[in-house]
């Protein structure tokens, strides 16, 4: 139901912008202002502000929060320094995934968690239960705005509004500070899209403020705002993994090729299981597969080899605008999960032909 769906602070900003609303992980979300193309391809060439204040945001506090987020998740945030983030994951206890998010460390003994927003109460939840050591626990979700800038040009647009250069900001690392003349903004050199920029996390209050300003310092280097339409498409060409999409309850980590943020150096959730895992081989992968010709694959269509028996399904697909064809994740047996192997989606009742290929789809401008 309509009235049901929470909104983010500027949702009549979105409106007044012509942006089309749909309901999207509870919220009322702008989908699209002008056409997914014309704003992805403003993203890879210049620059775009999203508004993605619907995600969550936990704060974890006191002796006991490292401890709390090294049992919790599966990167190794003890290697976290103040002013570092890292991209980490919550594995259950059946060898599937919660969710996966980031880690800030903000300071000794504080640290900030940001989580999928429909997954919100569930992270919480899953956290709090395993919170036993008594860390000081805090969901300020409702509190903060979130703008990720992104594109080649994201420098450009957002120098004017802080002193702090933003070239001296490595990839996934951040400060903290005024910015467009609110205090307590983090300024992040993350993002989701492969193609640069920053993502701002802005106390409510500031959120119009900010927005408005950063509207205006990007106009001459052509900053448009931008919906979830483009977001999908720009994550996807990138292979990142989407949670409910590519990445669920029943996914492993290893099987998503999320090997790299599951660390065995120390022990977290479902670790002695995983670890068998990474020992025995996992039996299918997540790959990113190419159309050989036309045909767009779209999430829940099967892969078949080239016999028609099933091997898996798409996770996610559309048409890459970068590369004017039909680009997909899914998984497969390990067999047929290596670069150059053919399989075929099920397009309305035809096998078409497609070639496994090395990730991403489209080169990103960072370094990880």
């Amino acid at each position: 139901m309509a009235e049901d769906l929470k909104t983010v602070p500027l949702n009549d900003v979105h409106q007044q912008l012509g942006a089309k609303m749909v309901p999207f992980a509870g919220y009322n979300m702008p989908v699209r202002y002008s056409s997914d193309l014309d704003e992805h391809h403003t993203v890879r060439r210049a620059v775009g502000i999203f508004d993605v204040s619907h995600m969550g945001e936990f704060r974890v506090r006191g002796p006991q929060a490292l401890d709390l987020i090294q049992r919790v998740t599966s990167n190794d945030a003890s290697k976290l320094q103040p002013g570092k983030a890292q991209y980490s994951c919550l594995p259950n206890s059946q060898g599937g995934i919660v969710d996966d998010l980031l880690v800030y460390k903000l300071a000794e003994e504080d640290y900030l968690l940001v989580v999928n927003a429909s997954n919100i109460e569930k992270d919480w939840n899953w956290i709090q239960e395993h919170n036993t050591q008594g860390a000081e626990m805090e969901n300020v979700s409702d509190t903060i705005s979130l703008f990720a800038v992104q594109g080649p040009k994201a420098i450009q647009a957002l120098q004017s509004l802080t002193e702090t250069d933003l070239t001296s900001i490595p990839y996934y690392s951040f400060v903290q500070g005024t910015f467009a003349g609110a205090p307590n903004v983090i300024i992040s050199a993350t993002g989701y899209t492969g193609a640069g920029g920053f993502e701002l996390y802005v106390p409510n209050e500031s959120a119009q403020q900010v927005w408005d300003k950063v509207m205006e310092a990007g106009k001459p280097f052509g900053l448009k705002p931008i919906g979830l339409g483009a977001r999908d498409t720009l994550r996807l060409e990138m292979g990142y993994c989407l949670y409910g999409n590519d990445i669920t309850d029943e996914t492993s980590p290893l099987e998503a090729g999320l090997g790299w943020i599951t660390k065995f150096t120390k022990d977290f959730t479902n670790s002695e299981s995983l670890k068998k895992q990474k020992e025995a081989g996992v039996e299918r992968k997540l790959v990113g597969f190419l159309m050989d010709g036309p045909g767009i694959p779209r999430g829940h269509y099967e892969l078949v080899n080239e016999a028609g028996e099933k091997i898996g399904d798409v996770t996610s697909g559309t048409q890459s605008p970068s590369l004017s064809k039909g680009i997909g994740l899914g998984y497969v047996n390990t067999a047929l999960s290596a670069p150059g192997s053919k399989i075929f989606v099920q397009i309305r009742g035809k096998n078409q032909p497609a070639t496994v290929v090395k990730l991403p789809f489209v080169p990103g401008t960072e370094e990880a």
